[in-house]
């Protein structure tokens, strides 16, 4: 071999190898000659001659014009969805086992969140991992974050929760934003060589820490939308408003039956209303009516098409993003005292001692006499009395109701403890869980917290919304073959209820999952535990436990609940399932063909999705109010309960507000603290202190970032 073919040969061996040490990304020749130390152009020339010498013997591929990268060899993949966790980290769900499969930072190879991908399964020290080989299809979605300009190109700054990287802002791109300004952007798309993908900016959301600019980057960051398309509001604009006598005929006339609507104080769509009527014979009729959404929103509409999309109206601390127009939200579909209203009504006949011996389900038109709130009945309920005060008058005015009417709310009542006990009997469990409200002035910061729990009225109106779901599930189900819409909940995980039993028993509880069925061990828990500093923290860790409830058509009952049927039937106006098991207990009872199991399955898919963004939308802004509220209170001392143990740090709940923030180990300077993971806890080096998940700890406010979302405490003591 010559000397000329052996300096190639050399050149070709050392070019592989170093693209090879770099499989994942692209090179042209004057970079490789530049890691080489090569800066002649005889020796440049070298490297491009053995470059194409690579191509063509199939050692490395030549991605874009004059770059290249070794050729990977072909692998067996895995295709699926990935996920990116808060740690940074990717995660993917194997279909068949259901099997979590971890991908570590380095392995993501630019997969985003929710991203189609390409994955290579690996084993490492007898565990599985992945590791992603090719992004298939990139989700689109919006990323919210900070603009920082640089002369005539930015960054859009969003690394937060499941966003690991920053978008370029190319010059043409740039136009009059501002630097600072909170924006939206999506990606446009990620070459190899770069490390951050190019993005677009959509939007400006104004400036950072404004309650708007925050309240509308959690819906960005979620997707989920607070505007509506100019057809959808023009088409529901058009609808026809007035009532038709021709419509009428062909329902069951419920307009001279003592009807009303029990809900908060703030409420502006009634969905669902409770109707009674005592028979000559003791029996007594209690209907439960239902918005007849399905008779504004027709299949395929522009307006049916954006309620799918949405999934969900989305529950915020200062708004209502809705799922319908405020036209239908508000309006047309809400079952508003004196008003005649189409309803879905599901209807329940029982005898003198409550015990349910009639159904009926039908189409129905009813007049609302009365619009109660919680407040008021649960005051006509412990006083027995037909005078309603003015401190409790939703009006402020006092006034009195009839006799009957106060009767027919104690029969509710009754039937609804009776309904209740009949459900624990069976197992089901009982969440009694603090509901955080914020009291919000006038331009929507929060001036106070306070805590919501259950009462009596509460109570009775769920125990009949729970009956109409379970029985219409129950009914749909006699025919055979015919689909639909359920609302299911599976078993516990075990391995994370031996998880909860190891930490509530370490906080001094017994839970003897052994002895007791299940459920039963999880109600004595929450039982034990009502009322006492950690009961947040235990129902937490004990709602983790549970599975996540999902729609579906495969039915396996709800075991929360301990219904063996369950659907949603009674809020069409802010969930999307319910409108469709309108339909299909209409398609039903008219004795047409089911629905088709894929499209059900896909909306059963795509509904559960959109509530678990919502769900997690509703979160972020009670955590961004909890900043709000806390930012003037930096300096002032509170009782807490440690509600997580981590290698940074303690989080910590006060008791008074239930706001959290995290005591830094940084902080912790009378000791060097070690982080147990399995024992939740850390302990002191030299004083061997423990701290641990459960434990009462004094803090004081050290720090409050609104924009970030983030509070720091300090020991007390």
């Amino acid at each position: 071999m010559s000397y000329k073919k052996k300096q190639l040969k050399k050149i070709e061996t050392k070019t592989l190898s170093f693209l090879k040490s770099k499989s994942k990304k692209i090179f042209n020749y004057k970079q490789i000659a530049s890691n080489f130390g090569i800066n002649d152009t005889k020796g440049r020339n070298d490297i491009i001659k053995v470059l194409n010498i690579l191509t063509i013997k199939n050692k490395i591929v030549e991605k874009k014009k004059g770059y290249f990268s070794i050729l990977e060899k072909k692998q067996e993949h895995y295709e699926t969805e990935l996920i990116i966790l808060p740690t940074g980290k990717g995660k993917i769900l194997m279909k068949d086992s259901r099997e979590e499969i971890i991908i570590p930072k380095k392995k993501l190879n630019k997969g985003l969140d929710g991203d189609i991908v390409a994955v290579r399964i690996y084993t490492k020290k007898n565990i599985k991992e992945g590791e992603v080989i090719n992004v298939i299809e990139r989700k689109k979605r919006e990323y919210v974050g900070i603009l920082e300009r640089k002369n005539d190109y930015g960054f859009v700054l969003c690394q937060k929760g499941n966003m690991y990287t920053d978008l370029f802002i190319e010059p043409n791109e740039i136009k009059s934003y501002k630097e600072g300004e909170k924006v939206v952007a999506i990606i446009k798309n990620w070459e190899e060589y770069k490390d951050s993908p190019n993005g677009k900016i959509v939007k400006s959301l104004g400036n950072p820490g404004e309650s708007d600019t925050e309240v509308h980057a959690i819906l960005h960051q979620y997707g989920l939308p607070y505007e509506f398309p100019n057809q959808v509001e023009e088409e529901a604009n058009r609808i026809f408003r007035k009532i038709k006598e021709k419509e009428i005929k062909k329902r069951k006339d419920f307009r001279g039956v003592l009807t009303f609507t029990i809900d908060p104080d703030t409420a502006k769509d009634f969905d669902d209303a409770l109707s009674y009527i005592l028979n000559k014979d003791k029996s007594f009729e209690i209907g439960i009516h239902i918005a007849d959404v399905s008779h504004y929103v027709k299949p395929d509409t522009h307006l049916d098409k954006e309620a799918y999309k949405r999934g969900t109206s989305v529950y915020l601390v200062d708004r209502v993003v809705p799922m319908l127009p405020e036209i239908l939200s508000n309006g047309l579909c809400s079952l508003r005292p004196n008003e005649d209203k189409y309803t879905f009504s599901a209807v329940f006949t029982f005898n003198h001692d409550g015990t349910l011996i009639k159904e009926w389900y039908g189409k129905t038109i009813i007049n609302s006499d009365y619009r109660f709130t919680y407040n008021e009945v649960q005051h006509i309920l412990e006083t027995n009395n037909t005078l309603i005060n003015d401190d409790i008058s939703l009006t402020s005015s006092e006034y009195k109701i009839p006799k009957e009417v106060l009767n027919a709310l104690k029969k509710l009542n009754n039937v609804a403890n009776k309904l209740r006990k009949e459900r624990m009997k069976e197992g089901a469990i009982s969440f009694d869980r603090v509901e955080v409200k914020f009291k919000l002035d006038k331009k929507n910061n929060p001036e106070n917290v306070y805590f919501k729990k259950s009462r009596e009225a509460n109570k009775l109106v769920e125990e009949f919304m729970l009956l109409a779901n379970k029985k219409v599930a129950t009914f749909i189900s006699k025919k055979s073959n015919f689909l639909s819409v359920f609302r299911v909940h599976d078993k516990p995980d075990e391995e994370k209820l031996s998880n909860l039993k190891k930490i509530v028993e370490g906080l001094g509880y017994a839970f003897k999952l052994n002895t007791q069925k299940t459920n039963v061990a999880i109600n004595n828990l929450l039982e034990e535990c009502n009322g006492k500093k950690e009961q947040n923290l235990i129902d937490t860790l004990t709602l983790r436990s549970m599975s996540k409830a999902e729609y579906t058509t495969e039915n396996i009952g709800h075991y929360g609940l301990a219904f063996p049927y369950y659907t949603h039937f009674t809020s069409p106006i802010r969930r999307y399932p319910d409108l469709i098991v309108h339909r299909i207990l209409q398609n039903y009872l008219s004795n047409e063909k089911s629905e088709n199991k894929d499209l059900l399955e896909e909306i059963c898919k795509h509904s559960s999705h959109r509530e678990q963004l919502a769900t997690k939308a509703e979160r972020d802004s009670i955590k961004y109010m909890q900043t709000v509220y806390m930012k003037d209170k930096i300096g002032r001392r509170f009782k807490g309960v440690i509600t997580g143990v981590t290698e940074r740090g303690l989080y910590v709940e006060i008791i008074d507000n239930k706001c959290e923030g995290m005591v830094r180990l940084v902080d912790m300077n009378t000791d060097f603290f070690h982080f147990d993971l399995q024992n939740h806890l850390i302990r002191g080096t030299n004083t061997n202190k423990i701290f641990r998940l459960g434990d009462p700890m004094s803090i004081i406010v050290k720090k409050v970032n609104v924009q970030k979302g983030f509070i720091d405490f300090i020991p007390a003591e």
